[in-house]
């Protein structure tokens, strides 16, 4: 059992697990591969930096099928700490914008395939806190003065870098999570650079987003009222409840899982602060949130297998985690109060589960303080994709942190957890924004977008009814065999 299965971003949940480049030659715009995508893209290195900062930037290039001249589109991913080639598997949702434009992928300096700063964890780090505090501060004393250059704003300089390199005269970006806060850094340090911005699951410049606590609360509690308005998710009774008392009742010691794909129990006991993050992981998904009910229902009464399927859908370490607390502790935890992380983690289920492990890190990582700037009027097109049960940037972020964006549009998916660009229309509808970002997009679609169906049993979702669009219920056969 790992944390790295939650800690990870959702773009890898979402778009894959990490993908495999194949270079043909480490040269300039030579064909290379990435797992995840069907064609070839144009592939090259950059080299930035000098002495042991110095990096060659892993640069991807799909080409447009018809080069008609519109801005090509970079992909900023998440974390920090996830590398751009990680979402090889989204070019297949945009497609249709890499008809007329170039789509664009650069691995930052301490991830991917540009010197990526893991600190031998190649796998999933130990779950034992002071084992994984005493190796997380070797690496950073093996490697000092590499983890002290790693920044957002080396990040952005280093794309500009990238544009100018690939003779780009305006770029749009698209951004998520995390990746969403480097785009808007972007958007302040090189304007005249930008066309257009989309951000999903928008973190805000002035957002301390490692207080997750509160946002991860809201998302349940709307899971809870959609499951309580589910005929078939209603019939499995209060397992908020159930939540509660297996927090009180958790041993740290006893507790064990049995292998997602085995059965067998493990030999490691779960701690309770791992279990707190299973479920905010499971929250980031729909798919796996629409799980925790009946999960959390049978680990109630002791059967931890569907608990421990969840957790297995979880796992994979995607991130350098030298480079996610070189720009997490310069930039988020450096500017969190012990207040402020009192008052987000009173009354939740999570508490400080979240918190308490970046703290604990950037004891033994001092980098030093990097603060923002206040960021300043853009009048770019900017649309925004927000999930409502996002248990990490939740649509309030989006709607009262970017008052200094003057031409914003923002589409909020019901139901949706983090990461909502590959749902439903909205691949068609940021193709549609791009072409022509001052025309004001119909969400009406958007609203189509629903939750999947609650599982409620071993066997899945119970598909004996289904709602129609007055609410009614309407039978349409016996239970489905499949996991929800």
């Amino acid at each position: 059992m790992t944390w790295m299965r939650w800690l990870g971003t959702v773009v890898a949940m979402l778009y894959g697990s990490l993908s495999q480049v194949v270079w043909s030659e480490a040269v300039d715009s030579r064909d290379c591969y990435l797992d995840g995508w069907r064609s070839a893209l144009k592939c090259s290195r950059l080299t930035v930096g000098e002495g042991v900062t110095k990096v060659d930037l892993a640069v991807m290039v799909a080409p447009a099928v018809n080069e008609v001249g519109r801005a090509p589109l970079y992909l900023l991913a998440g974390g920090p700490g996830q590398a751009a080639s990680d979402l090889a598997p989204l070019l297949n949702l945009f497609d249709r914008i890499n008809r007329e434009r170039a789509i664009v992928l650069v691995d930052r300096r301490g991830a991917g395939r540009s010197e990526p700063l893991d600190c031998g964890w190649k796998l999933d780090p130990p779950d034992d806190l002071e084992v994984f505090s005493a190796q997380l501060a070797d690496c950073y004393l093996q490697q000092k003065d590499f983890a002290n250059s790693l920044s957002s704003r080396q990040e952005v300089d280093d794309l500009e870098r990238v544009r100018q390199y690939l003779g780009h005269t305006k770029i749009a970006l698209w951004g998520v999570s995390w990746g969403s806060r480097t785009a808007l850094l972007y958007q302040q340090w090189y304007p005249e650079s930008l066309s257009s911005l989309v951000l999903d699951a928008v973190a805000p410049i002035d957002v301390k987003v490692f207080l997750a606590a509160t946002a991860a609360e809201q998302a349940l509690r709307k899971l809870e009222r959609d499951c309580s308005g589910d005929p078939a998710c209603a019939r499995l009774g209060d397992w908020r409840a159930d939540l509660d008392q297996l927090q009180q009742d958790w041993d740290n010691d006893t507790r064990r899982f049995p292998d997602p794909y085995t059965g067998v129990l493990t030999g490691e006991p779960v701690p309770r602060w791992i279990l707190l993050n299973i479920i905010r992981g499971a929250l980031y998904l729909p798919e796996t949130a629409a799980q925790l009910p009946y999960a959390i229902k049978q680990a109630g009464s002791g059967n931890y297998r569907p608990l421990a399927a969840i957790e297995g859908v979880l796992r994979g370490n995607n991130m350098s985690l030298g480079l996610t607390f070189s720009v997490a502790c310069a930039e988020e935890l450096s500017r969190t109060s012990d207040e402020e992380v009192a008052s987000d983690s009173a009354d939740t289920f999570l508490g400080t589960a979240y918190v308490a492990l970046f703290e604990r890190g950037c004891r033994v990582w001092p980098v030093a303080e990097r603060p923002y700037p206040q960021p300043e009027s853009r009048s770019h097109p900017v649309l925004l994709i927000s999930g409502e049960a996002d248990p990490i940037t939740p649509p309030v972020y989006a709607d009262t942190h970017l008052d200094y964006l003057t031409d914003k549009q923002h589409l909020v998916v019901a139901g949706g957890g983090h990461s909502n660009s590959a749902r439903g229309c909205i691949p068609e509808l940021i193709e549609r924004f791009l072409k022509a970002p001052e025309t004001p997009l119909d969400p009406g679609c958007v609203e189509e977008i629903q939750r999947p169906p609650f599982m409620v049993d071993k066997f899945g979702p119970e598909l004996g009814a289904q709602r129609g669009e007055a609410g009614e219920q309407m039978e349409i056969g016996g239970r489905g065999s499949d996991p929800g």
